[in-house]
């Protein structure tokens, strides 16, 4: 169950939100073991003054069209699985909405199993 958070800047249109949710999730399905409706994606939209990076960390030229993806995960994918996700999700945002591959930043929070409650109060993997 993976619940992703993608921070950017304000002003996209709703096309291009949606965009980004659909192209993350088609590579979550595709490449990280995500089963069918297993959809939980929520974003941020922030001011200028709210959203700070370094346009050039680690020699990747950056710009304000920066997206940063960050989930919520099961610590059970492999190492190649993580980088397949990626490099999918790269390719995928670069398609639609024509997002730079330089401006994608993505960052895994993996937890146990037993963190997760769908609702109800229960912990069904617990």
């Amino acid at each position: 169950m993976p619940l992703v958070r993608v921070s950017l800047r304000r002003g996209k249109s709703a096309q291009h939100i949606a965009a980004i949710r659909n192209s993350i999730y088609r590579a979550m399905i595709e490449s990280f073991n995500v089963p069918q409706n297993d959809r939980f994606i929520v974003v941020h939209q922030h001011d200028a003054e709210e959203f700070d990076y370094d346009p050039n960390y680690l020699d990747i030229a950056r710009t304000d069209d920066l997206v940063m993806i960050q989930i919520a995960c099961n610590n059970t994918r492999t190492v190649e699985q993580k980088k397949a996700f990626y490099q999918r999700t790269a390719e995928l945002l670069s398609k639609e909405p024509g997002l730079r591959p330089q401006d994608v930043l993505i960052n895994l929070l993996e937890t146990g199993k037993e963190n997760w409650s769908f609702g109800n109060g229960q912990a069904p993997y617990a």
